[in-house]
């Protein structure tokens, strides 16, 4: 069967290895096993959620209020914007979805940074486009700016605030003066998934939806309960824009795009800020362990305004390696190798398994050294 050229060169998106995956294939106990490969909150969600889901599940033959208003409303409130300007989606990356149809195609381009998440390129790749990236890993404005002055025909540019996989963020200051210099025809998707680490940490990286979508009609603001709100499973994330932006996105937006329990637990999570602070601080406290771990054994990291740290190795250790014997003491970190980079990303876990992470990766990193 012949299906559409677009799909010929067309990678599929590898998810962090799943526990029930290491347990088929390496034979290790499920109970040994930690996940410290895709940025879940490692202390779940508030408890909050959990009590108002056990009451919800007796609706799940019912579909969700399509019009998801209590949810918008809320985030309204919460960002300071109106109802018309949000738009609720199957995880953020499914508002990258819609973006990426309203506006790419075959005529025109989509510019990112060289490693990034990798949605951004597979949605795009979709729809035809050409793909334009900066020669840096890292988010770099000068290089997005000097490839954007030379091209008439960018149409999307995406800006993954802090970035994903790395981990730096840009400050805000800069990222208006960049967005100043683009025109108003060019969607600017502006991912703030890790936004709440960020502000957190350092509030020159914070970007205000209600402030960014105001200056800048073009941008399109994405968010989700994905990270900080521990509710990865439950598939809810959102995008803030202008109503004219949000108009065409919701042109393409199934009906019951979310489910009855994500509707509610989204609504639910909102109502918690202190549950996410307290996870926001801890992480930070061990975040600084890693960095002081990372010192201890003379390796690289970049400085990280997320969930997660990206570790990187000098040329005589291998990250795919490394990953690897990880993986056989049941420990799963996601591998930087297939973005060109030695370098793992490992999410900041609870305390207990940032302890026993670094016992097994002291082992295998200093016998690899000896060897």
């Amino acid at each position: 069967m012949k299906f559409n050229n677009v799909l010929d060169n067309l990678k599929t998106y590898e998810a962090g290895k799943p526990i029930e995956l290491v347990v088929r294939e390496y034979g290790v106990d499920e109970k040994d096993i930690i996940k410290l490969a895709s940025n879940e909150n490692p202390r779940g969600s508030s408890p909050l959620v959990h009590d108002a889901l056990c009451k919800e599940v007796s609706k799940i033959h019912l579909y969700p209020d399509d019009s998801m208003y209590e949810l918008k409303e809320k985030l309204a409130d919460k960002f300071d914007v109106l109802s018309q300007n949000v738009i609720i989606g199957a995880g953020s990356d499914q508002i990258i979805s819609f973006g990426v149809q309203a506006k790419a195609n075959e005529n025109n381009k989509v510019l990112m940074a060289k490693t990034t998440f990798a949605m951004y390129e597979i949605y795009a790749r979709q729809s035809g486009t050409t793909i334009l990236k900066t020669p840096s890993h890292q988010h770099n404005l000068k290089e997005f700016l000097e490839i954007y002055q030379k091209s008439s025909d960018i149409a999307i540019i995406f800006l993954c605030l802090p970035n994903n996989p790395l981990g730096e963020c840009l400050d805000r200051d800069d990222i208006y003066k960049f967005l100043d210099k683009i025109n108003k025809n060019t969607l600017v998707i502006v991912d703030g998934a890790y936004q709440e680490y960020a502000k957190y940490k350092d509030k020159n990286k914070e970007i205000e939806p209600n402030e960014i979508i105001k200056k800048y009609p073009n941008v399109l603001y994405l968010g989700t309960f994905s990270k900080a709100y521990g509710l990865g499973g439950m598939r809810c994330g959102y995008g803030i824009a202008n109503e004219n932006i949000i108009k065409s996105l919701m042109k393409l937006r199934a009906p019951f795009n979310i489910t009855t329990l994500s509707l509610k637990a989204g609504i639910i999570a909102l109502d918690d800020e202190n549950f996410v602070q307290d996870c926001i601080k801890e992480n930070f406290e061990q975040m600084k362990i890693y960095e002081k771990f990372a010192k201890e054994l003379g390796f690289d990291f970049i400085e990280s305004f997320t969930n997660f740290i990206t570790l990187e190795f000098n040329n005589d250790k291998n990250s795919s390696e490394i990953s690897e014997k990880l993986l056989k003491k049941g420990i799963i970190v996601r591998n930087l190798g297939a973005y060109g980079m030695n370098a793992i990303r490992v999410t900041i876990g609870t305390p207990e398994q940032n302890i026993r992470f670094m016992n097994e990766f002291r082992k295998i990193y200093l016998n690899k050294m000896e060897g």
